[in-house]
């Protein structure tokens, strides 16, 4: 398309990619394996970034067949594109149900709206909540030492701010 102002036309070639369309193109290989899409995020410029994992986890060679996908049924011609596919880093936030699923009886450290936060262990994942345990010292009746107790925590996804795993090495 030409573009001008009463001034010099230059050529601008760069049309929107859409969400759906890469959607679209990688939901045949999201059937095939137990892939899920964490995020995807496409800017004003074409950047396309594309976050993907599984429950076993995702290679770098699942993260290249998912970049060809796309980029071999896009036409630079006529799309100037920018393309980023990669697995959701150890320090990222849980953002999806399947990533809480995954990480069933991990530690985490949850935000919750307010400024509060828990850590425990995930127990349980429903589709509007969680279930954490936190374990705790506390100084109970007729003992004289602090006694570790477990506090059942049900946290609903809407009263999170993020979710991180505790990496211990």
């Amino acid at each position: 398309m030409w573009i001008g102002d009463n001034g010099p036309l230059f050529y601008c070639s760069n049309i929107l990619i859409s969400k759906q369309k890469i959607e679209s193109l990688i939901e045949p290989k999201l059937k095939v394996g137990d892939y899920f899409v964490v995020s995807l995020e496409i800017s004003p410029t074409n950047k396309i970034k594309l976050v993907v994992d599984s429950m076993q986890g995702i290679t770098i060679e699942e993260c290249v067949s998912f970049s060809r996908q796309i980029e071999h049924n896009l036409d630079r011609e006529e799309e100037d594109f920018e393309l980023e596919v990669t697995s959701p880093g150890l320090s990222s936030p849980l953002l999806v149900k399947q990533q809480y699923e995954k990480n069933i009886d991990r530690e985490l450290k949850v935000q919750l709206n307010g400024g509060s936060q828990l850590k425990g262990v995930l127990k349980q994942v429903t589709d509007e909540s969680i279930v954490l345990i936190e374990e705790k010292k506390l100084k109970v009746e007729g003992k004289k030492k602090k006694q570790k107790v477990e506090e059942i925590h049900t946290i609903k996804y809407a009263d999170m701010v993020s979710a991180h795993i505790i990496i211990k090495f």
